[in-house]
């Protein structure tokens, strides 16, 4: 029997394990369904939902190289319905909007020219050599702030 993944049969439980349960399928090939395919809850013993000689609807899920083939109780069930989530009712308070006020903008005195994207200074004419001057200052900046720190803090061991 060519099996292909996706069909839903019918089968019979031969065998039980601490990892899952054979099935016996349609045209005498068997498979498994491995622990965590039995129920959609948390199984710690598949005898608490399976027995010897059982009638499940399986679904199978994948069949390897080796002719093994894997199958899943939970698959071939319907979906179960999600139950609604009652919520109190809102007071007055609650309802009230949250004011909204939009991230900070770190080029606050700056603006975007439309065409290029490039950033323009407050006058209005930047050109890349100002451009790279100030980001220059800037990293010798804190380049000398971050090795300050690093001298204050010595070599990392406190003298007592």
């Amino acid at each position: 029997m060519d099996l292909e993944i996706g069909t839903i049969l019918e089968g019979k439980v031969t065998g039980i394990t601490k990892f899952g349960a054979f099935v016996q399928l349609p045209g005498g090939v068997s498979g498994l369904v491995h622990i965590s395919e039995i129920a959609n809850a948390f199984v710690n013993d598949v005898n608490d939902y399976l027995s010897m000689g059982d009638t499940v609807t399986v679904k199978v899920i994948g069949v390897n190289e080796a002719g093994k083939i894997n199958l899943s109780i939970k698959q071939a069930a319907p979906p179960a319905p999600r139950a609604a989530v009652s919520r109190p009712a809102r007071t007055d308070t609650q309802t009230a909007t949250k004011s909204y006020s939009p991230p900070r903008d770190r080029y606050a005195g700056e603006r975007r020219a439309p065409p290029t994207g490039e950033l323009i200074g407050p006058s209005g004419d930047a050109s890349f050599e100002d451009k790279l001057k100030h980001f220059m200052q800037e990293s010798d900046s804190k380049v000398s702030g971050n090795k300050l720190y690093a001298d204050r803090r010595g070599n990392g061991r406190r003298r007592r």
